[in-house]
């Protein structure tokens, strides 16, 4: 069966997502977007049939079997419940609402009309990560881990920077990916304590542009956390993540493990690296055990990362299964959102409690 979709939003993210309900199969049969000139260009596009100005106009007259929800932020939360007690499954990009108690009215219309709701943390879905999640357990018991949410020399500019709008400035927008693909590497741990320090130092906005966060998890390890718009550097790609495990060292972009070589390698299999250093001292070898996965690859976004992503809310649409990335999930990461502001304002760490699956 073709499952027929709407999509909310007109705008990058949506075009993104309406090029994955193509690729697997499904059709855009409708659009909701308040500026009707833009949802115009979008609908010729795609070829989409039907246009509306709001998502109770929507429910009202179309017949589609999903919603995926690409609009500012303080649309998620009103979007995704309107559709959900109306039994219609929601696909909503992240932040899946403003706040944690607004995610927490999200996840309640979910379970009560039993309707399938999938967060967009979208690098759940990337090929790189997912072969790290893999590997992981060779890696022993996660100490810390680094992660990096951060755009360097730009960012965005329009509602993304309105507080109102958008809950929050850079954490809220990037920040978050680096919180959820570490979250996701470790195990999808519980968070228990956060401490941040944020600020708006390159632009005159009226939300942060820099943060550095730190988060203790349930499982022991603690994780570092950088965000931040117009930033001169940065160690990673977005969402790049550092694993620094007790037999091991693993990482995203570039895409490896470093781990004690287990047999004594040939002088000449051995690392350039490895030779220097037994000039100088005796010192356990470090294999490095290569993805396969070139670096720096063409598209950090890449197409089939969101397609992935569609194919699984198709997939629990048709089984029922909860998604890999639910409502629990970006309820959780709103939960560090929140604390990470709350600590930033009063310099102190903030205890998180209340959330589990």
């Amino acid at each position: 069966m073709t499952l027929k979709v709407a999509i909310a939003g007109a705008g990058h993210i949506a075009h993104v997502h309406a090029q994955a309900v193509k690729n697997q199969g499904g059709e855009v049969v409708a659009v909701i977007e308040k500026f009707l000139d833009k949802a115009t260009a979008f609908t010729q596009k795609f070829s989409i049939p039907h246009q509306y100005a709001t998502i109770e106009e929507a429910l009202a007259e179309a017949k589609f079997d999903a919603l995926v929800i690409g609009t500012p932020n303080f649309l998620h939360a009103p979007q995704a419940i309107a559709a959900l007690n109306a039994k219609v499954p929601v696909m909503v990009e992240k932040p899946m609402a403003l706040n944690a108690m607004e995610s927490a009215e999200v996840i309640e219309a979910s379970l009560r009309s039993q309707t399938v709701l999938l967060v967009a943390h979208c690098w759940r879905f990337d090929e790189e990560v997912l072969w790290l999640r893999s590997k992981a357990e060779k890696l022993g018991q996660i100490v810390r881990t680094k992660g990096y949410g951060v755009h360097t020399h730009w960012g965005p500019r329009g509602w993304f920077t309105d507080q109102q709008l958008a809950g929050g400035g850079a954490i809220a927008d990037v920040g978050i990916h680096a919180i959820d693909t570490t979250r996701f590497l470790i195990g999808d741990p519980q968070p228990v304590s956060v401490f941040a320090k944020i600020g708006t130092y390159y632009k005159d906005f009226d939300v942060d542009d820099t943060g550095v966060i730190i988060i203790n998890w349930d499982n022991g390890t603690t994780s570092y956390i950088e965000s931040g718009w117009c930033q001169p550097y940065v160690d990673s790609p977005l969402a790049g993540t550092h694993l620094y495990g007790k037999k091991g060292f693993g990482q995203i972009f570039p895409t490896r493990l470093l781990l004690p070589n287990s047999k004594k390698a040939k002088s000449s299999d051995r690392s350039l690296f490895n030779r220097v250093l037994s000039k100088f001292k005796k010192q356990e070898e470090i294999v490095e055990v290569k993805s396969n996965f070139i670096f720096p690859r063409k598209a950090h976004f890449p197409q089939s990362m969101y397609d992935r992503q569609m194919a699984h809310f198709f997939d629990c649409i048709n089984t029922k299964h909860t998604p890999i990335s639910g409502g629990i999930e970006g309820a959780i990461n709103m939960q560090i959102v929140d604390a990470a502001y709350a600590s930033a304002k009063t310099g102190q760490v903030v205890e998180i409690t209340g959330i589990s699956r």
